[in-house]
């Protein structure tokens, strides 16, 4: 996995700068998760991985699958992927996209862990209330974790905000041991 995310840096980096360049971070986006979803495809995996079809016969047939006409650099990534057998990756190029979007836009990623599934008028209004303590615009993923008894837990980037009845329970024994 890591080596794939070696691979794929330079590739999410020129991207992003070109994204950045011509203010077209949204768009990009879109493409990158339309030629992720693609590359992931199990027809297309095999395809890509074909030691029989050349380089431009591999990148021929990923473009006739989108269904669109391409853009000039989108055409190019797709090109020079498939001339370094690179067409794998691109689901670890979206996603690091993605990361490098998040932190342009100030954007921090939060993972909530809540005893209970949370409807979308708490998960909303939780967020809401993170987005101020913490300061920032917030995208947050919901993790309903049993063990917490009562309560959320939450994490953003390197800050825990534990709030469960188990993290007071934990704080508590603690602090009878010391």
């Amino acid at each position: 996995m890591a080596e794939l995310v070696t691979i794929a840096r330079p590739y999410a980096e020129a991207v992003f700068r070109i994204a950045l360049e011509n203010k077209a971070l949204a768009a990009w986006s879109e493409r990158l998760s339309l030629l992720s979803s693609i590359a992931e495809d199990g027809q297309m995996r095999l395809c890509i991985g074909n030691p029989e079809l050349s380089a431009s016969q591999k990148s021929d047939l990923f473009k006739s699958v989108i269904g669109r006409a391409l853009e000039g650099s989108e055409a190019n990534l797709i090109d020079v992927l498939a001339a370094s057998e690179r067409l794998s990756v691109l689901p670890e190029i979206a996603s690091l996209f993605e990361a490098q979007r998040s932190a342009q836009e100030g954007v921090k990623e939060a993972t909530i862990y809540s005893a209970f599934p949370l409807d979308e008028e708490q998960r909303k209004a939780l967020i809401g209330d993170l987005e101020v303590r913490f300061k920032t615009r917030l995208t947050a993923e919901v993790v309903v974790d049993k063990k917490l008894i009562g309560g959320v837990k939450i994490v953003v980037g390197d800050q825990v905000l534990d709030t469960s009845v188990s993290g007071k329970l934990e704080s508590l024994r603690l602090a009878l041991k010391n």
